[in-house]
């Protein structure tokens, strides 16, 4: 291989298109965009959601529901996602930070223990909230509950 025998790959160079210049090109005249209106003018741009006149599918579609702004949305952790952790890694804290780092939330999540699943071991479980029957099985099993 030598310096002059050097060329791009095939398909890698794209010539672009050349409009308006001159009816031998093919692309002259009316420059590939049809024959007058406001589509074939340079600075057209049609209003979002506009179909031409006909009612836009945002209006014909009535709203509905409510969605609270106040809304506290937290991520449910069950005790038996717990006990898979703890027999996996043999932790006897559960934190966020151990969530966290184990994939199981983000680091902004709010983390609210559920009771699905069984608790055996006794372990101290640290979150934001808790349902009651998830504070009882965790202190059955010898396990303690943190409130953050």
């Amino acid at each position: 291989m030598k310096l002059h025998e050097l060329k791009p790959a095939k398909g890698s160079v794209f010539r672009k298109v050349r409009l308006g210049r001159g009816h031998g090109s093919g692309k002259g005249g009316t420059s590939a965009r049809g024959h007058k209106g406001a589509k074939s003018r340079s600075g057209y741009s049609q209003k979002l959601g506009f179909e031409g006149g006909q009612m836009p599918l945002q209006r014909r579609v009535p709203k509905f529901g409510f969605k609270n702004p106040n809304r506290v949305e937290y991520k449910a952790i069950n005790l038996g996602d717990i006990q898979a952790i703890v027999e996996k890694t043999g932790v006897t804290a559960i934190t966020l930070e151990f969530l966290y780092q184990n994939g199981m939330v983000a680091k902004k999540d709010l983390v609210k223990i559920l009771s699905k699943g069984t608790l055996t071991s006794a372990v101290e479980v640290t979150a934001h909230a808790f349902s009651a029957s998830a504070v009882e099985n965790i202190e059955k099993a010898g396990g303690k509950v943190v409130k953050l």
